[in-house]
């Protein structure tokens, strides 16, 4: 049975994939990477350099640049069609809040996928393969079956006792650099710490996830209620990121700590 690596460009699936290129863990044909089109730019770097790093091919992937679907929906829903993304929306006329429901993950990362296995298998005459997916130990949860018949899940990291701590432990024993966060810009579910992080250090990145933003608040089709990419329901620029030592708390365990407790 042919084996495949879903590549998603994070911490566990790209030590997964350097462990296969080190021989702890049995031979893929290659990795595949389903592209949104709506990365940070700290990832397709990220990828660049991997790639070099693997003794098999990466297959890189798209349906459609998700960023670019979302924007021309709002422009022309007639026309357009896209994966709902997981906005946090506000009904005002109803005083509602919640979040959309996410399909964006399904159509513009899954599906291109299955559609390459699906070559791939053909071009050999092969009728099932083994996905391998980089979950850790600590996301257990995340653990599903396949929902195709062609393709079996398997999970090599869960099989090696690994928590995403020893993913970077790993990479740092072997002197490999950390990957950056794997999601597109905009993802709604990221973190205060990750956008303070995208603030402070990747500005151009920021102003364009403050643009998007914006914009989904023009109107989305079949959303009824302003959309946000912040659970607080304001504007992403009106967002106070500021952490406890920023306001003048100091911090609660020193220099020692090296930064590991957040990982």
């Amino acid at each position: 049975m042919k084996r495949f690596l879903s590549l998603g460009a994070g911490v566990q699936s790209s030590t997964l994939a350097l462990m296969i290129a080190h021989g702890e863990i049995e031979p893929v044909e290659a990795a595949i990477f389903s592209d949104t089109q709506s990365e940070p730019q700290a990832v397709y770097a990220w990828l660049d350099w991997l790639e070099k790093q693997l003794p098999f091919p990466v297959y890189r992937v798209t349906r459609a640049s998700l960023e670019r679907d979302v924007l021309n929906s709002i422009n022309d829903p007639r026309r357009h069609r896209v994966g709902q993304i997981p906005f946090y929306v506000r009904s005002d006329g109803e005083q509602k809040e919640g979040m959309l429901w996410r399909q964006c993950t399904g159509d513009y990362k899954i599906q291109p996928l299955r559609k390459k296995v699906k070559e791939l298998l053909k071009l050999d005459g092969e009728k099932k393969a083994t996905m391998l997916i980089g979950i850790s130990l600590d996301e257990v949860i995340r653990m599903k079956p396949s929902q195709v018949k062609y393709i079996v899940n398997d999970y090599p990291l869960i099989d090696a006792r690994m928590t995403r701590t020893d993913c970077l432990n790993w990479m740092a024993k072997h002197n490999y650099p950390l990957p950056a966060k794997s999601a597109c810009y905009f993802c709604p579910y990221t973190d205060d710490r990750r956008w303070r992080d995208i603030k402070n250090n990747q500005p151009e990145e920021f102003k364009r996830a403050i643009s998007f933003d914006a914009a989904i608040r023009k109107g989305l089709p079949g959303v009824r209620g302003q959309a946000y990419l912040h659970r607080s329901l304001k504007p992403l620029n009106e967002v106070d990121f500021r952490n406890a030592e920023d306001l003048g708390q100091g911090r609660l365990f020193g220099d020692e700590c090296e930064g590991m407790c957040g990982v």
